[in-house]
């Protein structure tokens, strides 16, 4: 998003970028990460705890569906490269466990387990 105004003295238009992330754009860029074996993206697998924004910085706490999960460090990769890909340069990543990933009732409805 960018602004502009006129300088008062010299009616130069002075442009000004604004690199902030938006979260939306965040939002979209993690419902392209899909879990492995789910064939379920991480958003709506409420994988995702926490999205905060800090200019052109996105801190993230996401979970994993267990604490073992092999395609963790392949997942933690593409989310990284998802959401630089959505406009942020940093990518901050704390892996949460507590409390432990349950799936929520819609993703029960989903895989059929209802």
């Amino acid at each position: 998003m960018s602004s502009y105004y006129l300088s008062p003295r010299s009616y130069t238009i002075i442009i000004i970028l604004d690199n902030m992330v938006e979260k939306e754009d965040v939002i979209k860029a993690l419902k392209g990460v899909e879990d492995p074996e789910l064939k379920i993206d991480i958003y709506t697998l409420e994988l995702v705890r926490d999205i905060q924004i800090e200019g052109d910085t996105v801190k993230l706490k996401i979970t994993l569906t267990t604490p073992a999960c092999p395609y963790g460090p392949a997942l933690i990769s593409e989310i990284e490269t998802a959401v630089k890909d959505s406009g942020a340069k940093t990518v901050d990543i704390e892996l949460v466990f507590s409390p432990p990933w349950e799936p929520p009732q819609h993703v029960k409805e989903m895989l059929g387990l209802t």
